[in-house]
Order: C-alpha cells, then sequence, then structure tokens
C-alpha cells in the first residue's frame, strides 16, 4: 500500500465514510488536533517518569485514536464504525487517577505557570493541545453532534494532564512558579 494517494492535492480529504470535505472543515481540525495531541502524549511517554503514568498516557493514546475515529465519521454513519465508544468507565479511569494524583500533591492556592523542567513543559503542551481540541470538538458539535462521552473524555483529559504535570513537577523536584498578578496602582 503507498502512503500517498494524491486523492487530496486539491484540498480535499476524505471522512471514514468516503465522503470528501475540504481540509479546513472543522471535522478535519478536530480529529487532526486529537493526532496533534497523541503525538505530543507521545513526547511525553517517552520522558522519565512513573510506571502507572506511562501506562495510563498508553491507554489514553489509545482511546485518542477512537477519539479520532468517531470524529472522522458523519454522525448518521456511525454505526459503520466497529470500534469500542468512549464508555463511562474510560472518562472514571481519568478522574480516578486525577483524584489519587491530587491527593499527594500539595493544595493549589494561585494559578500556576507552566515548565520548572521539560518534562512538565511536554505535559503542559499536551494540556493546551487537549484543550484546543475540546474547542474544535465543541464548535463541531454546534452543527453536527458528538456523542457527549466523547466530550466528557477529551474534558476530563485535560485536567487529568494539568494535574499530571503538577504530579511530574513534584516527582522531578521542580519548583512550582505561582501566578501572582503584579499590583496595579490606581
Amino acid at each position: 500500500m503507498k502512503i500517498y494517494t494524491k486523492t487530496g492535492d486539491k484540498a480535499t480529504t476524505a471522512l471514514f465514510t468516503g465522503k470528501r470535505v475540504p481540509k479546513h472543515h472543522i471535522r478535519i481540525e478536530s480529529y487532526g488536533t486529537i493526532d496533534e495531541l497523541n503525538s505530543f502524549l507521545g513526547l511525553l511517554r517517552d520522558q522519565k517518569m512513573d510506571s502507572n503514568s506511562k501506562e495510563i498516557l498508553a491507554l489514553i493514546q489509545n482511546k485518542l485514536f477512537t477519539v479520532g475515529a468517531i470524529l472522522a465519521t458523519e454522525p448518521k454513519k456511525e454505526n459503520r464504525l466497529k470500534i469500542p465508544k468512549i464508555a463511562i468507565e474510560d472518562i472514571e479511569l481519568l478522574e480516578k487517577e486525577i483524584d489519587q494524583m491530587n491527593e499527594e500533591l500539595p493544595e493549589m492556592t494561585h494559578f500556576i505557570l507552566p515548565g520548572g523542567h521539560s518534562t512538565v513543559s511536554y505535559c503542559h503542551i499536551a494540556r493546551t493541545v487537549c484543550r484546543r481540541a475540546e474547542r474544535m470538538i465543541s464548535y463541531l458539535h454546534e452543527n453536527e453532534p458528538v456523542p457527549e462521552r466523547l466530550l466528557s473524555y477529551v474534558n476530563r483529559l485535560s485536567d487529568y494532564l494539568f494535574v499530571l504535570a503538577r504530579k511530574l513537577s513534584k516527582d522531578l523536584q521542580a519548583e512550582e512558579v505561582k501566578w501572582i498578578p503584579e499590583k496595579v496602582d490606581k
């Protein structure tokens, strides 16, 4: 199988169903951003961290392929997908991991500036890409329905990545820099 098909040479691409849409279509932007997120998660998973976090990130990467496939399919044709959907258990896993990590972290009293260690920064980049994906999917959802669990999963994933960044800061003994707004003279 050749990797190039030449079918996209005129700025269109095919959805899973074969329907052709412009490459800038919000559906393409949505699953393209999920793909970008998945790549950043691969970069993050390649960093030094505990084995549980690596395992969870691998599970998430797998789920993001499911998310991408769902987004690449027109809602009326979703029954053509022969893959598992996003389940409530997928969302609950993220929540469980968030809760477990939060138990070990100091209370957050301020916003935190991303950074402190390259691994933490990679995690924050993944978080912001996840938030962008969520915005794209939300926009898509206004015009074409997206499964509610998919929306919840991506929302919870960005929360997970934020807490993971905090955990990685702690594990790597990186300083969390609090954002303290400058005082404005009146």
